[in-house]
C-alpha cells in the first residue's frame, strides 16, 4: 500500500500531463530551478514547497527543492533576497520569513516588500496548540489550568526563534498570564514534532499538516485547538482556540512563492500558472490540512504581507519578544 507521500506525488504526476506543452513552448527556463524552502525537511512550509515543486515540473522543467533551515528561516529567505533575478531561484517562503522576522529584528538583513516578488500564496496553515498524550489535559481550559498549576515546569517546541510557530506560542502565554512556560527552539517544525510525539517535549505550537493530523489521530498527540477564525476542514472536529475559551488566538501562516526583486514579468506570469488552481490539486492541500488560496496574486500577496505586518507588530510588542 502506497503511503501519504506516495500517493500525493502519483496524483500531482497524473494531473499535470495536460500542461507539458506549455513547458515546450517556452526558451526559459533554460537550466534547472532552484527552490529555496527556509526550513528543515518535514515541516509544513517543506511538505507544502514540495507539492507545489512536483507540480510545477510540467512547466518550469526541472525544480530541484533545497532545505536551507536555520535562523528561523531567516538563513535561507537572505540567500534568495541576494540571488540573481534571472527566475531560476525562487524562495518557498511563509509568515516567519516574510512578515515576523523583519518586523523583531534590530538589523535585519532584507525587507520583505522591497527584496522580494511575492508571486502567490498558495495556502494557509493555521497554528496549533498540541500537547503530548501523557499531558493530562484533554482539552484547551484544561491545559490552561495545568500550566498555571505547574509553574515553571511546563515547556513549549517551536520552529525556531522568530517564528510564527515560536509566536502562536508566546500569544499563548501572554493571553493566559502563564509568562514562564519555557520556549524550545528548533531548526524547523519537524525534529520539534518528532520530540513532541515521542515525549521529549510535552507542547507545541507548530502549524497544522497531514503528518500533525496524523499523530492527533493515532492518539500519540492531541491537537487541543486550531488558531484559526475557522475549524479546519481537514478536521472539522478539532475546536478553534476561540471555541475553546481563548479569545485572540489568532496565528495563521501563509506558504507561498517568492523571487528576488528585479525578476520579469513574463516569469512572473509563467509561474502563475493555472496548474496550482487545479481542482484536485486543492483537494490535495485540503485532505494534508492545509487551506488553499486559489485567488492570490502579486498584489494580493503584497497586501496580505503588509496588513500581517500591521497586525503582528503591536502583539511582538505586547509579548515583550526581542530577537537579536
Amino acid at each position: 500500500m502506497m503511503n501519504r507521500r506516495e500517493l500525493v506525488f502519483t496524483a500531482l504526476g497524473s494531473l499535470s500531463t495536460a500542461t507539458l506543452s506549455l513547458r515546450n513552448a517556452r526558451a526559459f527556463p533554460d537550466r534547472p530551478i532552484r527552490l529555496v524552502v527556509p526550513f528543515s525537511p518535514g515541516g509544513a512550509t517543506d511538505v507544502v514547497g514540495r507539492m507545489w515543486a512536483e507540480k510545477m515540473k510540467a512547466i518550469l522543467g526541472t525544480v530541484v527543492t533545497e532545505n536551507r533551515g536555520g535562523g528561523g528561516g531567516v538563513i535561507g529567505a537572505t540567500e534568495v533576497a541576494r540571488a540573481q533575478p534571472d527566475g531560476h531561484t525562487f524562495l518557498f517562503g511563509n509568515t516567519s520569513t516574510q512578515v515576523l522576522i523583519p518586523a523583531i529584528m534590530n538589523n535585519p538583513p532584507y525587507d520583505p516588500l522591497k527584496d522580494f516578488v511575492g508571486i502567490y500564496i498558495l495556502c494557509n496553515a493555521p497554528t496549533s496548540i498540541v500537547v503530548h498524550q501523557s499531558v493530562p489535559a484533554r482539552n484547551l481550559q484544561e491545559l490552561i489550568a495545568y500550566a498555571k498549576a505547574n509553574r515553571g515546569k511546563l515547556s513549549y517546541g517551536s520552529a525556531g526563534v522568530g517564528t510564527l510557530t515560536n509566536l502562536a506560542g508566546e500569544l499563548f502565554k501572554q493571553l493566559i498570564g502563564a509568562p514562564d512556560i519555557v520556549h524550545i527552539p528548533y531548526k524547523g517544525s519537524a525534529p520539534g514534532v518528532a520530540d513532541l510525539a515521542s515525549g521529549q517535549i510535552p507542547m507545541m505550537t507548530p502549524n497544522v499538516g497531514g503528518p500533525l493530523l496524523d499523530l492527533h489521530r493515532s492518539g500519540r498527540v492531541r491537537i487541543l485547538a486550531i488558531n484559526a477564525n475557522t475549524r479546519l476542514k481537514a478536521a472539522p472536529n478539532i475546536p478553534t482556540a476561540a471555541e475553546a475559551g481563548l479569545s485572540g488566538m489568532i496565528a495563521g501562516n501563509l506558504n507561498g512563492l517568492f523571487a528576488p526583486a528585479g525578476v520579469s514579468s513574463a516569469i512572473v506570469e509563467l509561474s502563475l500558472a493555472e496548474a496550482v488552481a487545479d481542482a484536485e490539486f486543492q483537494r490535495i492541500l485540503i485532505a494534508s490540512g492545509f487551506e488553499p488560496n486559489p485567488d492570490s496574486g502579486p498584489e494580493q500577496t503584497r497586501a496580505f504581507i503588509a496588513a500581517e505586518h500591521e497586525r503582528w507588530v503591536p502583539i511582538i510588542r505586547a509579548t515583550g519578544f526581542k530577537m537579536e
